[in-house]
C-alpha cells in the first residue's frame, strides 16, 4: 500500500499528489529528500529512506519535473518501479502540449485532474504483480542432458586413471609422464612371454604407474632428508643487550625524555631550542586567519588554447571538411539520451579514478549527472562532453558544500558565553597526522586569542604523549604568557599511558572547566577501523563526554579505502552508542594535501559518503600549513587532464 505519490517542478511547485494513508503528510520526507539528494547531487541511486519510509523518484529533464513515491520501508512492493514509469508517462503525454506552450505560466495556472488515470495504472500495477506466470519446467530437449551422447556417457574401467592423470598439473607432472612412458617400453622389450589379454594389459599399466607413483614420492623423501644437513644449534645468550651505536651515546639517561610533567606546567621539561621562523613558516601572513587553498585560473586558458592549436590544422587539412568535422559533436536543439553520453560518462569515470576518487563514487557521481541530463534539450552550439563536464563540475562543487557548515571560532565563542570549554575530538587510523594537525588547530586557535587544553588520551602509542608535550613547549615558546597578560595559552593533561581514556578525557574536561580554558582538544589513538575492541573504545569515549565537535583525521592519499574508513567508523559509533539519536562524525580534516598534486579525490569520496564538511586541510609541516578547502580549486584540479 503507497504513503503518498507526488509530482511537483524542480522549482518546488506542487503539480498534483495523492495521499494513500491516513497519517503524516509527504512534506517532511520530500523536503528530506530535496535537500539530501537532489540539492546535493545524490542521484545515483534512485531510492532515498526517511526514517519509516522509502521513497523513490524518477527526474523529467525536459519539463523540469520531479515524481516521488513513498511507501513503508518493512513493505516490498515490487510494482513501484513500473507505476512510476507507468505514472511518468501518462503524465508527460496527457499535458505534454500545456507544458510546451505556456511553459512556467503553464505550471502557475494549470489544472491537473489526474486522480481517475492514477488510481488505473496503480490497479493494473498491482495486478500485473499478481499475476505471475507459473513456471514452466524444462524439457528433456532444452536440459543440457539431451546434448550429451550416449558415448560419451559410457566409462570404461581402463579410461578413468588416464584422464586423472593427464588433468593432473603439479610440478611433477611431467616427470611423471616421461616414467610412465618409459617404463612400458622397457617392459615390453624385456618381456618374452607373450601378450595377455586387453583386461590384463590394462591391469599391468595401472600397476606400473603406481609403482613409478611410489618411486617418484620416494626420490623426493629422500632428496629432503639429505637437504637437511645437521647443524649443531648455536647456543643463544639469554636476555637482551642494548644496541651501541658507533657515532651514538651509550647513556641511557640522556635518552630518557618519558618523566612526567605535571598538568599545566612547562617548567618541568626543559625548554629546547628551536627556531621560530622555521615552525611558522610564512612570515607575511595574517595572524589568526585561516587562508583558502590556491585557486589555479589558468586551467581554463590552457584549455582554450589546445583547442584552438588542435581545430586549426583540421580546418587548413579538410576545407569544408574539416568544417563539418568541428560541428560534428554539437547537439542542435536535441534532447540528450542515454547513448549520446554514455561515451562520454565512460572517460569521465576513468578521469575520476585516475585522480584517486573512489570507483563506487565515481560511478555513483556518473550515474546522477546521467540522470540530470537525460532528455534534457540542448542548445544549438553545445558540444556533448562540454555539457557533460559542466554538469558533473557543478556536481563536484555542490558536494563539496556541503548542508551543514561549521564554523569553530563562532562555536567557540557560543561556549564562552555559557560559560563552559568546547570541546573537539580528533579520530582517525594510524599514522594519518591527528597529534600534528591537532597542534596546528591549537596554535590556529591561540593566535584567535583562545586558551587551549590538549587532552593527551592515545595511552597506547609509545612516544604520543612525549610529542605533545614537545607541541606545547613550541607553542608557549611562540606564544608565552606575557604576551597574552600573563595567561598560559595552552597546557597539557596528561596520565601517562595505560589508562582508560574516556576518563582521561572526562577529567581533562572538568579540569578545563574550573580552570577557564576555552577549548579543549582530545587526541585520542589511532585504530583501525576493523578493530572492533578499539573502536568500541572510541565510542565509548564520545558517548560519554559528548564532545562539541568529532572530526574525523583522514590523510589525502587514500582512494577507495577511504569508503571503507568512513563507512565503519560511522557504523562503530552507531553501533556503540547507547543514545537513541548516536553521535557520528562531524566533520573531517584533511592532512598531507602537499603530497598528492592534483589527486585531489579523497576529498570527493570522503564528503559523498559523510555528507559531513571538510573543516580544515592540513598543507604542509609548519604551524601555519592550515587552510580552509575551497570547493573551486579542488574542483578544477579534479578535473584538469
Amino acid at each position: 500500500m503507497l504513503d503518498f505519490f507526488t509530482i511537483f517542478s524542480k522549482g518546488g511547485l506542487v503539480l498534483w499528489c495523492f495521499q494513500g494513508v491516513r497519517g503524516p503528510a509527504a512534506t517532511a520526507p520530500v523536503n528530506a529528500l530535496i535537500r539530501s539528494v537532489l540539492l546535493q547531487e545524490r542521484g545515483g541511486n534512485n531510492s532515498f529512506t526517511h526514517e519509516a519510509l522509502t521513497l523513490k523518484y524518477k527526474l523529467d529533464n525536459q519539463f523540469e519535473l520531479v515524481f516521488v513515491v513513498g511507501f513503508q520501508k518493512i513493505l516490498t512492493l515490487t510494482y513501484v518501479d513500473k507505476l512510476i514509469d507507468d505514472v511518468h508517462k501518462e503524465f508527460r503525454d496527457k499535458y505534454r502540449n500545456e507544458f510546451q506552450q505556456k511553459g512556467a505560466l503553464g505550471l502557475l495556472n494549470g489544472t491537473f485532474d489526474f486522480k481517475d488515470d492514477f488510481m488505473r495504472l496503480l490497479r493494473d500495477a498491482e495486478e500485473s504483480s499478481r499475476v505471475r506466470a507459473p513456471t514452466v519446467m524444462k524439457t528433456f530437449e532444452q536440459s543440457l542432458k539431451s546434448q550429451k551422447t550416449v558415448k560419451c556417457m559410457i566409462e570404461t574401467r581402463g579410461e578413468k586413471p588416464k584422464e586423472k592423470v593427464k588433468n593432473k598439473k603439479n610440478k611433477g607432472s611431467k616427470k611423471e609422464g616421461t616414467e610412465a612412458a618409459a617404463a612400458p617400453s622397457k617392459a615390453s622389450g624385456g618381456d618374452k612371454q607373450p601378450s595377455a589379454a586387453g583386461d590384463k594389459e590394462e591391469l599391468t599399466k595401472d600397476e606400473i604407474l603406481q609403482k613409478n607413483r611410489e618411486e617418484f614420492f620416494r626420490r623426493h623423501m629422500k632428496a629432503g632428508e639429505k637437504s637437511k644437513s645437521p647443524k649443531p644449534d648455536a647456543q643463544k645468550e639469554k636476555g637482551k643487550k642494548p644496541r651501541v651505536w658507533d657515532l651514538g651515546n651509550s647513556n641511557a639517561k640522556v635518552l630518557d625524555y618519558s618523566n612526567s610533567a605535571t598538568n599545566g606546567s612547562a617548567e618541568a621539561c626543559p625548554v629546547e631550542e628551536f627556531d621560530p621562523d622555521m615552525a611558522l613558516g610564512d612570515k607575511n601572513r595574517e595572524p589568526g586567519r585561516l587562508y583558502d587553498l590556491e585557486y589555479e585560473s589558468e586551467d581554463e586558458a590552457e584549455e582554450e588554447k589546445v583547442v584552438q592549436n588542435t581545430s586549426k590544422p583540421s580546418v587548413k587539412k579538410g576545407g569544408l571538411g574539416g568544417m563539418f568535422g568541428m560541428l560534428k559533436g554539437l547537439v542542435g536543439s536535441k534532447s540528450l539520451t542515454r547513448e549520446d553520453m554514455d561515451p562520454v560518462l565512460e572517460k569521465m569515470k576513468d578521469h575520476l579514478i585516475a585522480k584517486n576518487v573512489a570507483a563506487e563514487i565515481a560511478v555513483q557521481l556518473c550515474e546522477s549527472v546521467a540522470k540530470k541530463l537525460e532528455g534534457k534539450v540542448m542548445g544549438t552550439f553545445t558540444t556533448v562532453t562540454s555539457t557533460v563536464k559542466q554538469a558533473l563540475q557543478e556536481a563536484l562543487v555542490q558536494i563539496l558544500q556541503p548542508q551543514r557548515r561549521v564554523d569553530v571560532l563562532r562555536d567557540v565563542m557560543d561556549a564562552q558565553r555559557h560559560r563552559r570549554p568546547y570541546v573537539v575530538t580528533f579520530c582517525g587510523v594510524n599514522g594519518v597526522g591527528k597529534s600534528t594537525n591537532l597542534a596546528k588547530i591549537s596554535f590556529w586557535l591561540i593566535e584567535n586569542g583562545f586558551s587551549v587544553l590538549i587532552a593527551a588520551c592515545d595511552t597506547f602509542r609509545a612516544g604520543a604523549v612525549e610529542q605533545l608535550r614537545t607541541h606545547t613547549r613550541r607553542l608557549n615558546a611562540l606564544h608565552p604568557p606575557e604576551s597574552h597578560g600573563g595567561r598560559t595559552m595552552v597546557q597539557l593533561y596528561e596520565k601517562g599511558y595505560g589508562k582508560d581514556a574516556a576518563g582521561i578525557a572526562m577529567e581533562a574536561i572538568s579540569y578545563a572547566r574550573n580552570q577557564g580554558f576555552d577549548v579543549v582538544l582530545v587526541d585520542t589513538a589511532g585504530r583501525m577501523q576493523d578493530n572492533a575492541p578499539l573502536m568500541t573504545a572510541l565510542a565509548k569515549l564520545i558517548a560519554v563526554n559528548a564532545p562539541d565537535l568529532v572530526l574525523f583525521v583522514g590523510e589525502a592519499l587514500v582512494g577507495n579505502e577511504a569508503v571503507d574508513q568512513l563507512v565503519k567508523f560511522n557504523k562503530a559509533l552507531a553501533d556503540h552508542s547507547m543514545a537513541q539519536t548516536p553521535r557520528l562524525i562531524d566533520g573531517i580534516v584533511l592532512t598531507k594535501f602537499d603530497t598528492i598534486d592534483d589527486k585531489v579525490g579523497a576529498a570527493i569520496s570522503m564528503t559523498y559518503i559523510t555528507s559531513k564538511p571538510i573543516v580544515f586541510v592540513g598543507t604542509g609541516q609548519t604551524y601555519c600549513d592550515l587552510r580552509s578547502l575551497n570547493a573551486k580549486a579542488v574542483v578544477a584540479a579534479l578535473m584538469k587532464a
